[in-house]
């Protein structure tokens, strides 16, 4: 199934003006502002209002949730309206998907997706979809659990090994594991050989922020996993804990064995697969394409969502400070947003965008976005562009705003943007150039 929607410039960002007056904050506030329960988090939220900024402008126009909270920096949040001018094709590769989750490119031109339920499927090149494919282990798809990302092997062509996330059911509850098999690929296909490489520690009984998100660092010998604090409070207080995977970022050898490298190797109370901790949900990271350093945007509270560049051994403070609140109001911890030995974030929103996917823009597609990074908005339905001069964001561009929520954001070999989107019956949509 291929079919093409041609949206002009002023078009990727004039949705929400139509649309926006849907929501309301959940704090006490003026209408407009992104609603959410309090144990329900960015899988909750509401679209947020809004409209189309003018360039130069800041792109978002909604007051903050916490007046009082003050970046640390210039340019830290409501960067400047940057419009690139590109009129884009949006072409739908593929529907029927169960909340995708997770993409990856086979070779020859075959896309791997995962969906929530638990279902992995191979997407052909006309854009059907192969039977599930067989052999993938149980997974807890409650809520934001279920089956996550997807990634191949840096040698897949070698060993044709993929590499899953997924919510392990427990006794006594749930966690994040990862897992990996041998694909085999044709009408009926299916993973041999499957071995969970990392398990999430403790068990909690929770639905909620696994993380999930996988990323090969460069040379494939090392794999950053990302994972949440389950949301519940009993695993908030565990992101800065260090016996406790809990809000973390995990790397590990592809087989699941500790790099000697790591920060926290031969500490006694401390886990030797962390990288770095303090973080909350962090369902978006990709690997900077110039400097190969690990770059994430974590999910905030009620305010706060942070792009970070993920550094050996760094602290990024959650819960301790946080540009957000509690869903309904009312600060988290002493309600502070900085304090010594914890790392601020180079880019901040407020009100959130709940971010998930994201991927820099490094094809030849797009001259415009050379460079850029692309991050998807659940709730903020819109796919945010930011202009980065080295690690400061200059300039932010919302696009196809409106139109859905963005659950992952990849490159394509093409060149193109695709996208997947977070509903019953969710797509996969590519991006190109008008008449590209």
């Amino acid at each position: 199934m291929r079919t093409t929607l041609a949206l002009s410039a002023a078009a990727l960002v004039a949705g929400a003006a139509a649309s926006g007056a849907c929501s309301k904050k959940s704090g006490g506030q003026n209408g407009g502002e992104v609603a959410a329960t309090q144990a329900g988090g960015e899988e909750s939220m509401e679209r947020p209002a809004g409209g189309t900024a003018r360039s130069g402008a800041p792109v978002e126009t909604r007051p903050p949730n916490v007046p009082s909270q003050k970046p640390a920096f210039a340019g830290q949040t409501r960067a400047p309206h940057r419009p690139s001018g590109v009129e884009l094709d949006v072409q739908t590769i593929a529907g029927g998907l169960e909340h995708p989750w997770g993409l990856a490119f086979l070779p020859g031109g075959e896309l791997l997706v995962t969906e929530r339920a638990g279902r992995m499927r191979i997407v052909r090149e006309d854009g059907s979809l192969s039977q599930p494919v067989a052999g993938i282990p149980e997974v807890d798809a409650r809520d934001q659990g279920g089956l996550l990302d997807v990634v191949l092997d840096p040698a897949y062509g070698d060993n044709q090994r993929i590499y899953w996330s997924y919510s392990e059911p427990r006794e006594g509850g749930n966690g994040t594991a990862v897992a990996r098999a041998r694909l085999v690929t044709g009408e009926r296909p299916r993973v041999e050989g499957v071995q969970v490489i990392w398990r999430m520690t403790p068990t909690l009984d929770s639905t909620k922020h696994f993380g999930g998100r996988l990323v090969f660092a460069r040379g494939g010998d090392t794999l950053f996993i990302t994972t949440g604090e389950r949301s519940i409070l009993a695993g908030r207080r565990q992101a800065q804990e260090l016996d406790s995977a809990l809000g973390k970022v995990i790397r590990v050898r592809p087989d699941g064995s500790i790099p000697p490298d790591n920060p926290l190797v031969g500490r006694d109370d401390a886990l030797p697969a962390i990288w770095s901790w303090g973080h909350r949900n962090v369902q978006a990271a990709a690997l900077h394409p110039e400097t190969g350093e690990l770059w994430i945007v974590d999910h905030g509270p009620q305010g706060g969502d942070e792009v970070n560049v993920v550094r050996k051994g760094k602290n990024y403070g959650w819960p301790v400070i946080t540009y957000g609140e509690e869903y309904g109001g009312g600060p988290i911890g002493e309600g502070i947003t900085a304090k010594e030995g914890m790392e601020q974030p180079l880019y901040y929103w407020d009100p959130v965008i709940a971010p998930s996917g994201m991927a820099f823009y490094d094809g030849d597609l797009f001259e415009a976005w050379k460079g850029s990074l692309l991050v998807g908005g659940l709730a903020g339905e819109h796919v945010a562009r930011l202009e980065l001069e080295g690690e400061r964001v200059v300039g932010e561009e919302r696009l196809l705003e409106g139109k859905a929520r963005f659950r992952d954001v990849r490159v394509g070999p093409d060149g193109a943007v695709y996208l997947l989107t977070d509903e019953d019956d969710g797509e996969i949509l590519r991006l190109v150039p008008r008449g590209g």
